[in-house]
């Protein structure tokens, strides 16, 4: 409601002032033409998936524990004491919190009190000196005090500590988005050192498969049955794929060194003892799409930026009327100090003003516009980022209902590769086919292994992004008040 008469305001100042500027209503998360879905298009229709209820998908509190991994669980709770970038974040939260106390204090009166003692003496050829004096030197005690109150007649104020207040819980709302990312983070990046160990796991036996592999060869080619060919090429695949195996070894140390960032170690003291993948990622319901908007924190920070610059509305408004203010001051002075605290001695004064605009060139204008147009900004920016929680959610969907299908195909197709290279093994030996069909059937089995578990890596990362992606069990009730 905005109060264009400010002989009502006047009149409402002893009850509780007025408040000029736009009344907050909270907007449509979404843009006109957009609505929110009443089940995601990508939820797999597969038997153990389903659309649960709200209830059911809220993760809380440490969301990565459903992937049941000790290791993992103990470096995520390494993250919020250590890391320095979420200390940071605490950091601004206190001081947006402060600054919601230091614009609280302007609705109250400021009161000074100070007492002041001085020896002073006047010069004898003083305009203003008494004829025939000739005492110029004197003692002056003074204790005073007083207070200024500037009336928040219009609401100025308090639009200020609301959006303070409304900037806070944005700031409360930032400091969940970068938890929950750096948590995020933290489990992908471990998911993928995973997977290099499975890779180099892999790459390992494959290299002790061709080691086999080259000795059957050299030993029929002592026999006169292979011929030095068969030798380099064998040495030649066996050779490569250590390569590959060592190369490994370089992204797993990177991403090592990595978490340990993240959890606030140096690189050079920690390690991560190598393990493999062996299992699927867990199932992570991504419940209903309504509750999503009110699960992400970055929509809340959206929106409660959205409330603070309404506000800016009102506090751009107000300096149309004027600013009124109440001042007093008393105190007590005296040239002795026995008669200092005697009715004589007694000194006050009061008063107000009232300072009004009256010519500025248009700058009120131009700046309540301004705070109009930074609102119709922010509501834009907050309907973006509700279109852009829902994009994240449908393409982690997409990826884990895609890869599942997909590593059931490199799962057929691991199987197939493994009985075509026994098949050719079992010919090469009996001389019957050469030894390029053999490594032909040995590369299809090592691209298949590495397919399925560079899939199975991807599964967990996806399934990492979805939890990130439906806001980590965080909640819009988490907000302070």
């Amino acid at each position: 409601m905005r109060l264009r008469n400010p002989l009502l305001c006047v009149a409402m100042l002893g009850v509780a002032g007025c408040n000029v500027g736009p009344r907050y209503v909270k907007p449509a998360a979404l843009p006109p033409n957009a609505t929110a879905p009443a089940v995601y298009k990508e939820t797999p229709p597969e038997p153990g998936w389903k659309a649960a209820d709200p209830a059911d998908t809220q993760m809380r509190g440490k969301w990565w524990e459903v992937f049941g991994d000790p290791v993992l669980d103990g470096l995520e709770d390494k993250v919020d004491v250590s890391n320095q970038n979420l200390k940071a974040a605490v950091a601004q939260y206190d001081a947006s919190r402060e600054q919601v106390k230091i614009l609280r204090s302007n609705l109250f009166p400021t009161v000074e009190v100070g007492p002041q003692v001085s020896r002073n003496r006047e010069s004898q050829h003083h305009p203003l000196l008494p004829p025939g004096t000739t005492e110029t030197t004197y003692s002056d005690y003074i204790v005073s005090g007083g207070f200024n109150y500037e009336l928040d007649v219009w609401g100025a104020i308090r639009k200020e500590v609301a959006q303070a207040r409304e900037q806070a819980q944005a700031s409360a709302a930032d400091l969940a988005t970068l938890n929950l990312s750096m948590h995020a983070t933290l489990a992908t990046d471990y998911f993928a050192l995973r997977g290099y160990d499975t890779q180099q796991q892999l790459l390992d036996e494959t290299v002790i498969a061709y080691q086999k592999t080259l000795q059957l060869t050299l030993n029929r080619f002592h026999g006169g049955i292979a011929s030095e060919e068969d030798v380099e090429q064998a040495r030649t695949q066996l050779e490569t794929t250590r390569g590959q195996a060592i190369d490994v070894g370089v992204a797993r140390a990177q991403l090592e060194h990595a978490i340990a960032v993240l959890i606030g170690e140096t690189a050079s003291t920690f390690s991560i003892e190598p393990r493999v993948l062996v299992k699927a990622p867990p199932i992570i319901p991504p419940g209903l799409p309504s509750t999503l908007l009110e699960r992400r924190p970055d929509v809340a920070a959206a929106e409660r930026r959205t409330a603070a610059a309404n506000e800016q509305i009102g506090i751009d408004r107000a300096a149309y009327f004027p600013t009124i203010t109440l001042a007093a001051n008393g105190g007590v002075e005296s040239t002795a100090l026995g008669v200092l605290f005697q009715g004589p001695s007694s000194l006050w004064s009061i008063g107000g003003s009232a300072i009004e605009t009256v010519f500025d060139a248009g700058k009120r204008r131009a700046t309540t516009a301004q705070a109009r147009d930074q609102y119709d900004q922010q509501v834009a920016q907050y309907r973006q980022t509700s279109l852009v929680a829902f994009q994240q959610v449908e393409d982690n969907l997409a990826a884990l209902r895609v890869l599942e299908n997909e590593a059931v195909a490199y799962s057929d197709a691991e199987t197939a590769a493994k009985r075509a290279l026994e098949l050719s093994l079992g010919r090469y030996k009996g001389g019957v086919t050469t030894y390029l069909e053999v490594l032909t059937a040995q590369a299809a089995l090592l691209n298949s292994t590495r397919t399925s578990a560079d899939v199975l890596t991807r599964r967990y990362t996806a399934s990492v992004l979805l939890v990130q992606a439906l806001g980590g069990g965080w909640d819009v009730k988490q907000l302070p008040k």
